[in-house]
């Protein structure tokens, strides 16, 4: 038996790839930078108020890296930063305090909103 394929639009298909994976990188930065944003924020709502740290949600803050085709960040308090060292003792309490998390909360809450814009940007660099 002999089966005969045949196919057209390959060459537009492989255009359209190389394109998305040109802008994957650069694009997908924005994303994890805005989703950095919402969680550092939300995080630092969560801890406000706090008559004992006043200047802990201001520790808060994100860096992002990017290392080939990978782009992360990392968000939390800043231990350099004024009352930045009490971040872990807020999040994961200790013997005498309760914990107040605000980052665990902070990323759970953006998550859905972090897949939703990773798969619009698919969709766009494919439409493109």
């Amino acid at each position: 038996m002999k089966v005969t394929v045949t196919s057209s639009g390959l060459n537009e298909l492989a255009v359209t790839l190389e394109s998305a994976a040109d802008d994957a990188v650069p694009e997908g930065r924005k994303v994890v930078s805005k989703g950095a944003l919402n969680i550092k924020n939300d995080w630092r709502r969560r801890w406000s108020g706090s008559p004992h740290a006043p200047a802990l949600p201001y520790a808060i803050g994100y860096d992002i890296r990017t290392a080939g085709t990978l782009v992360s960040a990392e968000i939390g308090p800043d231990k350099a930063k004024r009352q930045g060292a009490l971040g872990n003792l807020y999040e994961f309490g200790s013997v005498n305090n309760a914990p107040r998390p605000g980052g665990a909360p902070a990323l759970a809450a953006e998550s859905p909103r972090f897949v939703a814009a990773l798969e619009k940007l698919a969709v766009d660099l494919l439409e493109d």
